[in-house]
């Protein structure tokens, strides 16, 4: 939210237009928004002669006002072409951005504006207003009337209070399937018959509640907002279920004059592109000022996936200052920069400052300084809310690195602020911010380069409890979920199973697919903080898998998309500094998949490769490594078992 009004200067050249529609289109010209301001404000969406969207109703409507879009009497209109280039604080696609669209700005009488950007990759719209003091909205219109019965894939809420870990299967349906009884969480994927790919989400969010869409109604699918939140509290028993006592008929109050969230729709011409699709980082606010040097991403061994199960040792595991020691020393060993004490350690939930007998925090500090292994904490965000700064400061001056913070579930405009609290006192005592049970990334990991990673997934800590983090769901998240953002998927386990031998188990958990497709994961899923989820035992056993993920960074200075197929397989080569990194995977159907390394630069490279062993279809732990010598004329054939993936690290011959 850009509190000085971007639109003053279309206003003081204001010149009364009578025209009804605009035009802008994408930098190549493939791209065409159109934006018809009568009878109400619509805009159209196509490309390259396809059309994606018909007319589709967008507006706002602010308490004591006719709504913002019913009949607007049109003031000026401004076009721009963009071209800048920026570095990412945090790079999880690129290193150097490259912003270069074309936008219109539509001013209207009443003191406000809608500004469309136009990308050859996507398109956004935003609302900008201009009122003195505070305004209370009370509901926005966002309506995307699709041209075609396309194939979505579908998240099934159904909670009306919008109270949401962000943590629901992707179900692949026809919008005309789709049911008016459940709702889906951003982002939204689409394909269309003619091939475009089209993901709907939403970026720039700030003192406002998250957008969710509603179908049911044919090809239309129409947002809907929570509402502000007057009264809640805990539901009884629990420490971090809610109740909500009473909500506004709004569903924000906020200063008048201010930007409001992008609607964005990313387009591509195929899942392939998609995967190199940055437009919601792009459209966020720019990192606030200071120094953040200090952000360190990298991999934590996590204890709450395995149960803090560790073997052959001399002590009794659990919860407790000998068991952690021992995460530190698997994570020096292998050059893991965290390790994570998740649920548990302190002597309640409710009691965040206050770690149980067991547990000697300020040693474990000690001993992760001297071994080079940073702490971070789990916390619940209830006690964080009662006393924020207080908090932040005692894990400050333990030495701790950072926090998971979890369990939010909402998506109100209180929550929505409570994060950017939360991330704004973070980075101002030097600590990192991994947010669990969670709404998805709205930029708020640009604006503040501390906020490493969000859930909002389902992720594989659910092998815990379900069947149904398979390969093929594995295959889907690239284009649904994390094309928002980062995504705390939680990869790494050592047991793995065919669909066939997989079985549910909460103190030893297993995951689908085999070990080279979790080795893939690595290079594919962006998360400035990765976990490693299995038992430092198990790592301590197998350690070419161990070794080979380690060495796997989690920020990326370029990506190349090489095949895609949205729910069936994904194939992506990433770069960090000289080095290329090299992830594939596949749903349940083995395949084989020629690897064109072409975007390599020129020289020879050592290439280590982690492969689905020659059992692997029926032993999903079977797997095997090897080394040769390649070039940029190389292409590789690659052969991927059910559930199985390859990855490779490519190092330039010196």
């Amino acid at each position: 939210m850009k509190r000085l009004f971007l639109i003053a200067a279309a206003l003081t050249a204001a010149t009364t237009t009578s025209a009804r529609e605009y035009t802008v289109t994408s930098p190549d010209g493939k791209i065409e928004v159109k934006v018809s301001t009568q009878p109400e404000l619509r805009w159209s969406l196509s490309r390259a002669g396809e059309r994606l969207l018909e007319p589709s109703r967008i507006g706002l409507t602010l308490a004591g006002e006719a709504p913002l879009g019913v009949a607007p009497a049109v003031r000026s209109v401004r076009t721009e072409a963009i071209d800048t280039r920026s570095t990412a604080e945090v790079p999880t696609k690129f290193r150097e951005l490259h912003d270069r669209c074309n936008e219109l700005l539509i001013a209207f009488r009443g003191d406000w504006a809608v500004r469309l950007r136009v990308y050859d990759n996507g398109a956004a719209y935003r609302f900008e207003t201009a009122r003195r003091g505070e305004t209370v909205v009370e509901d926005e219109t966002a309506e995307f009337n699709f041209a075609s019965d396309n194939d979505t894939y579908w998240t099934r809420e159904r909670n009306p209070d919008f109270i949401s870990h962000c943590e629901a299967f992707f179900e692949r349906k026809r919008l005309s399937e789709l049911e008016r009884s459940v709702y889906a969480y951003l982002p939204v994927y689409f394909a269309t018959p003619g091939g475009t790919r089209m993901v709907v989400t939403e970026t720039d969010l700030e003192d406002y509640p998250c957008m969710f869409l509603f179908g049911g109604e044919g090809r239309r699918l129409r947002a809907e907002f929570p509402p502000v939140v007057l009264e809640s509290r805990l539901k009884e028993g629990s420490d971090r279920n809610e109740e909500f006592l009473r909500k506004a008929d709004y569903i924000a109050v906020t200063e008048g004059t201010r930007t409001y969230p992008w609607r964005v729709v990313t387009v591509d011409e195929d899942d392939r592109a998609l995967l190199e699709n940055y437009l919601p980082y792009q459209l966020a606010s720019k990192a606030v000022e200071g120094d953040a040097s200090w952000v360190r991403p990298g991999k934590i061994s996590w204890d709450w996936w395995n149960g803090l199960n560790v073997y052959g040792v001399d002590f009794e595991a659990g919860v407790n200052t000998a068991t952690y020691k021992y995460f530190i020393d698997f994570a020096a060993r292998y050059g893991l920069e965290y390790i994570l004490l998740d649920e548990g350690w302190s002597v309640s939930t409710l009691n965040i400052r206050e770690p149980r007998k067991e547990v000697d925090l300020k040693e474990i500090v000690r001993y992760g300084n001297e071994k080079g292994v940073g702490v971070i904490l789990w916390t619940l965000w209830n006690p964080m809310k009662k006393d924020l700064t207080g908090i932040l400061d005692t894990y400050r001056d333990w030495g701790v690195k950072g926090i998971k913070i979890d369990f939010m579930q909402r998506s109100d405009q209180e929550m929505v602020n409570f994060y950017e609290q939360i991330a704004r006192a973070a980075y101002d005592r030097g600590l990192l911010v991994d947010f669990h049970g969670s709404f998805k990334p709205a930029g708020l990991q640009r604006k503040y380069p501390n906020v490493l990673s969000f859930e909002g997934v389902y992720g594989m800590e659910n092998d815990k409890c379900s069947k149904d983090i398979t390969p093929a769901h594995d295959c889907v998240l690239p284009f649904t979920r994390m094309v928002a953002g980062p995504m705390d998927y939680t990869p790494g386990a050592t047991v793995n199973a065919t669909a066939a031998d997989f079985s549910v188990s909460w103190s030893h958990p297993m995951s689908q697919g085999t070990r080279a497709h979790q080795a893939a994961l690595y290079v594919i899923y962006e998360s400035p903080l990765q976990m490693l989820c299995d038992s430092p035992s198990h790592y301590l056993r197998t350690p070419e898998f161990t070794g080979f993920i380690a060495a796997v960074p989690t920020v990326w200075d370029q990506t190349a998309a090489l095949h895609a197929s949205a729910g069936e397989y994904a194939a992506v080569a990433r770069r960090n500094g000289d080095r290329w990194y090299i992830g594939a995977i596949t749903d349940w159907t083995g395949r084989d998949m020629e690897i064109d390394l072409s975007f390599l630069g020129e020289g020879r490279y050592r290439m280590q490769y982690f492969a689905d062993g020659v059992n692997a279809d029926s032993y999903a732990q079977d797997f095997r490594t090897g080394e040769r010598e390649v070039t940029r004329e190389d292409k590789l054939n690659v052969r991927l078992a059910s559930g199985g993936g390859w990855a490779a690290i490519l190092t330039p011959v010196k």
